[in-house]
Parts: C-alpha cells; sequence; structure tokens
C-alpha cells in the first residue's frame, strides 16, 4: 500500500465532505431534487421513467421507499476501510443489474430485506457510528440516490460525523452522481466488464463499459486518488474493484489500461481473486465461468494491471500494517 505523502489528507482535511453543505442549506437542497427524480425515475442508466414516488417499479423493483437487507460492522472490507473497528455497511436490496454470478443474489435479484423509511436508514447510520464503525458503507446503492439524500440530513442532524463510502456497480447515471457531487467521501466502483456482448450475456447491459468508464472519471473529477489519514484509514477519493473472471472475459487488460490511461495512474485498484460459481451460473447455461480461478489467470490480471502503469494496488492484511504516516517527518 503507497505511503507516498501526498496519498495522506492533513488534520484539517479530514471533515466528511457532507457537512459544509448541511452547514449551508444544500444538503436538503439535493434531497429534495433527488426525490424529484423519482417521480418520472432516471436515477440509473435503465431510464425506466416511471413514478416511484407512487410506488411503481421497474428494472430495480424498487419503489418509493428503499429496501435494506441488513446493516452491521463489516471486517471483510479492504484493510484501509475495515481498520479496527470495521466498515458500517448498509446493504441494500435490488439492483440494476442483473449480473448471473452475483454472489448476493438473494439480496440482489431475489429482493431479500425490509422496506425502510428515511428515519430508519439516518437510525442504522447512526447505530453504525454508535458500533465505532470508520465509515458507513451503502453497498448496491446506485438505484436508491435519492433514498439516501433523503435520511442523510437527519443522520446528520442527530450527530453523524463519518466518512461516507458509496460502494456501486458503477452502472450509475451521471445525474445521480452530480447529486452526490461534495457528499461521497468516498467512491469505491467495480468495473466488471469491458466487452459489450459480454456484458450483456453476463450483467445484461450491454452498454456497462461505456458507462462505467464515464462514471469512474466523473468520481476521480470529484475525489481524486485514493486518501489515506495518519491511521491508514481511506479518508476521500477512489477505490476501484475488479473481479478477476475465468478465461479472462472480463476484459482486465482493456480496463486497467483504461483506468491508467483515461482516469489516473495513481488510481488505486483492489484486483480480485474470490470469484466463484455463485447466483445462476451452471453447467448447462454458464459452462464457461462454472469454475474457480486456476492458479495463472490472477497472476495475468496483475501483470496486465502493472503493465497499463497502474502502481497502487490493494493488499490484504492485518490491521497492525495499516499504512501509517511517520507524523515527526512533519515537524
Amino acid at each position: 500500500m503507497a505511503t507516498s505523502d501526498r496519498f495522506f489528507i492533513s488534520q484539517t482535511e479530514s471533515e466528511p465532505a457532507y457537512l459544509a453543505l448541511h452547514r449551508t442549506g444544500e444538503l436538503r437542497r439535493r434531497a429534495a431534487a433527488g426525490l424529484e427524480r423519482l417521480s418520472h425515475c432516471l436515477v440509473c442508466p435503465r431510464d425506466c421513467g416511471v413514478d416511484r414516488m407512487a410506488d411503481k417499479t421497474a428494472a430495480c423493483k424498487t419503489g418509493r421507499y428503499a429496501r435494506v437487507s441488513s446493516h452491521f460492522a463489516h471486517f471483510g472490507e479492504e484493510d484501509c476501510l475495515r481498520g479496527w473497528h470495521g466498515s458500517g455497511t448498509i446493504f441494500f436490496s435490488m439492483c440494476n443489474l442483473r449480473c448471473v454470478f452475483c454472489q448476493n443474489y438473494d439480496i440482489s435479484q431475489a429482493g431479500e430485506g425490509e422496506e425502510t423509511e428515511p428515519e430508519r436508514l439516518a437510525d442504522m447510520m447512526l447505530e453504525l457510528q454508535g458500533m465505532g464503525c470508520h465509515n458507513i458503507n451503502f453497498v448496491t446503492p446506485e438505484h436508491v440516490v435519492p433514498q439516501i439524500l433523503e435520511a442523510l440530513p437527519l443522520a446528520v442532524e442527530a450527530g453523524l460525523r463519518l466518512p461516507l463510502v458509496y460502494n456501486t456497480s458503477a452502472y450509475d447515471s451521471m445525474d445521480s452522481l452530480g447529486l452526490l457531487d461534495g457528499i461521497v467521501d468516498i467512491y469505491m466502483p467495480d468495473f466488471k466488464f469491458w466487452d459489450e456482448r459480454l456484458s450483456l450475456r453476463y450483467l445484461l447491459a450491454k452498454d456497462y463499459a461505456a458507462v462505467a468508464g464515464r462514471a469512474i472519471q466523473e468520481m476521480h473529477r470529484q475525489v481524486g486518488p485514493l486518501k489515506f489519514d495518519e491511521r491508514g484509514l481511506a479518508r476521500r477519493g477512489v477505490l476501484v474493484r475488479h473481479l478477476v473472471m475465468p478465461g479472462e472475459i472480463a476484459g482486465t487488460r482493456e480496463i486497467m489500461s483504461f483506468l491508467a490511461r483515461e482516469v489516473s495512474c495513481d488510481t488505486y485498484v483492489n484486483i480480485m481473486q474470490q470469484y466463484y460459481p455463485a447466483g445462476r451460473v451452471n453447467s448447462e447455461k454458464f459452462e464457461e465461468i462454472d469454475r474457480g480461478l486456476d492458479g495463472s489467470e490472477f497472476k495475468t490480471a496483475m501483470d496486465q494491471a502493472q503493465e497499463a502503469g497502474l502502481w497502487r494496488f490493494d493488499e490484504r492484511s492485518s490491521p497492525a500494517s495499516l499504512p501509517v504516516r511517520n507524523l515527526a517527518q512533519d515537524s
């Protein structure tokens, strides 16, 4: 994990971004603007146009209120997010993608979870803060941006002070990202697939790569490369996840080249090797991905990322080895 001084924030920069907008009233204005989008929903790239304020549903199968599957202190996230007390994850039900291999299929497509009004969603954030979590981590939030914005001022007024993590598939609309500008501290997008044909087959979204590429560029414009505080915890910036797929079908080489060339060589990337057959994968319809990775596929992906010019890669370790800045050097 990189420890260069330019990737650490100063103590004066450590306040979560949304607090400044709350002080001016802009946070509540963004919430109102988000709710307006729900009456003719264009919240994500599906552009369904249904009246979710009237509880109508379409692609994401989510109406007026978000559905939440669970909220808890998550110790399985990247070291710089989980720290010592966990990342405060809120798992939203349903999704605007249809990944056939989704490892959270019961949540993302079967819809396991409960409808959650803004007051309860705000309480969840505060409960996680009370547990000592280092951040609030919104998982699969693409289709519920207005509902998150509606709950956020309530949480802030009750004392929320943690950084916000937007943990997304990157199938996000530019409109939603505009609403989040100055609110999200850490963007954590996936970049799943590059090829249009394969994106259609495995995600049911032919335009996935084009949408994800634009979204990640906008995220970087808003918050820049990932930066840490003096304890080595992520406080601001972009962290891109990429799941290595069997047979190199994800297009790792092209994705890494895009990140290095069109976003930044300083992009912090977690190249993940934990693929396993899940969701709707079976030997009859998706035989080509009905297996785990072989020994060489992850190494090939890492080599491709380095050849592209990327150099900041996430490595799992113990909390004791989080990158800690030597403050004595600054005195």
